[in-house]
């Protein structure tokens, strides 16, 4: 281990902690070639760029990533300049969306600044891989991982809470949860999925603060419950929430029915569906993750006495009763009410072209394709594609021999 250091008042001052290849379980095997890829043709401006959050967690608990997040020396626009999939979004703090085939997104986030009153919500100033690090929600998602040479960064002591299992936050709780109510549920499912324990601070500002989720907008906490939803550990999640006064703030049905066997039974059944679509490598289909969570709580009245267009309606309004104030896509909803009714044995027809994109695993609209696009749509005519001309970049950094043959299909257009 390597020890970064930095003089104040006279004085040496640890900064850092840096762990070599031999010291972590991290490797370039385990990372996405086209967060690689990104990773390498930043350094190759003689920036720095590193893996951050979530990945780096997961990678050391022996676990595949989900998502792999960058984070950089470079603005954003200089981010943008040097991609042609890149996009930049974001108001408050703005960062790029490196866009890929299969609905992948690569985010890349410039260096944040301390500097800046954490009250006053102003995040827009760019800052040091040091201010960064301090930043960050809570411990176990603080580290630095650098693909170039396999050191692992590490300004907060988190290896230490990785020893310990427990969940330290970084940010003082005096204002974190304030700044930023969806930390207590990130908080709650790292809590569950790592099987680390909370602190006892963390605890007492998520009970403290718990109304506050109740001014997080309906999008921000419905792209929450979706990430819990195909977790595979939403009843434990859910229950954890329900613990803490949250569930109330997200799924107000369920938080009233979750102690019900028969809830329970759903979330469970839900899990493993997820955790076996997981294992088979195969994508989660949220309209059956919806079916089963919400089958137990619909109820029809003489159903054999409404035609198939009343029991579709009446099971799509129950849907949209149960998960408010959630606002998934109206195709995934009918796509789960049909699935609904097919489970009690009555065959539904599709309504609109919503449903029938639903059926095909296709969102409604451009991304149907001509052929299965609407009369509306046909009738437009094509828009010429314009060539985009690729800029090679050579690289500056002397890389590793794992890291020098990665090729993808990103890298290839460069080419």
């Amino acid at each position: 281990m390597f020890t970064r250091y930095k003089t104040e008042g006279g004085k040496e001052v640890i900064v850092a902690r840096i762990y070599s290849s031999s010291e972590h379980t991290v490797r370039n095997s385990q990372i996405d070639k086209d967060a690689l890829w990104a990773i390498r043709k930043i350094q190759g401006q003689g920036a720095e760029a590193y893996i951050v959050g979530g990945a780096v967690r997961d990678m050391l608990l022996g676990r595949k990533p989900k998502d792999f997040d960058i984070a950089t020396s470079l603005s954003p626009r200089q981010v943008q300049k040097l991609f042609w999939n890149a996009r930049i979004i974001g108001r408050r703090f703005r960062i790029v969306h490196l866009y890929f085939n299969h609905d992948k997104i690569i985010e890349v986030t410039t260096f944040r600044s301390d500097e800046e009153n954490f009250e006053e919500g102003n995040n827009n100033i760019f800052g040091t891989i040091e201010q960064d690090a301090k930043r960050r929600d809570f411990s176990v998602n603080s580290l630095y991982y650098n693909p170039q040479n396999g050191q692992l960064l590490d300004f907060n002591n988190a290896m230490q809470d990785f020893k310990k299992r427990k969940i330290r936050s970084l940010i003082p709780l005096s204002y974190s949860f304030s700044e930023d109510p969806v930390r207590m549920i990130r908080a709650i499912k790292y809590h569950v999925t790592t099987g680390f324990d909370l602190k006892f601070d963390v605890k007492r500002a998520i009970k403290r603060n718990c109304s506050k989720l109740s001014h997080v907008s309906t999008s921000r906490l419905t792209e929450e419950l979706g990430k819990i939803l195909s977790s595979g550990s939403a009843e434990q999640i859910f229950t954890e929430m329900h613990k803490y006064r949250l569930l109330a703030y997200l799924l107000p049905c369920l938080a009233m029915y979750i102690e019900y066997p028969e809830i329970r039974k759903a979330l469970s059944e839900m899990d493993d569906y997820a955790r076996k679509m997981k294992k088979e490598g195969e994508s989660l289909d949220r309209a059956v993750i919806f079916s089963r969570l919400l089958k137990p709580l619909i109820v029809l009245e003489s159903p054999e006495a409404m035609s198939q267009d009343e029991r579709m309606k009446e099971v799509f309004r129950q849907i949209k009763v149960f998960i408010s104030p959630m606002t998934p896509p109206n195709y995934e909803i009918e796509k789960s009410a049909e699935i609904i009714l097919e489970q009690m044995g009555y065959k539904s027809k599709s309504r609109g072209r919503a449903a029938a994109a639903s059926i095909q695993g296709k969102k409604p609209g451009k991304n149907m394709g001509r052929k299965n696009a609407g009369p509306e749509e046909l009738s437009k005519p094509k828009k010429p594609r314009k060539a985009r001309k690729s800029k090679k970049i050579s690289p500056s950094v002397e890389y590793s021999e794992e890291f020098e043959s990665v090729s993808t299909l990103a890298e290839s257009h460069d080419l």
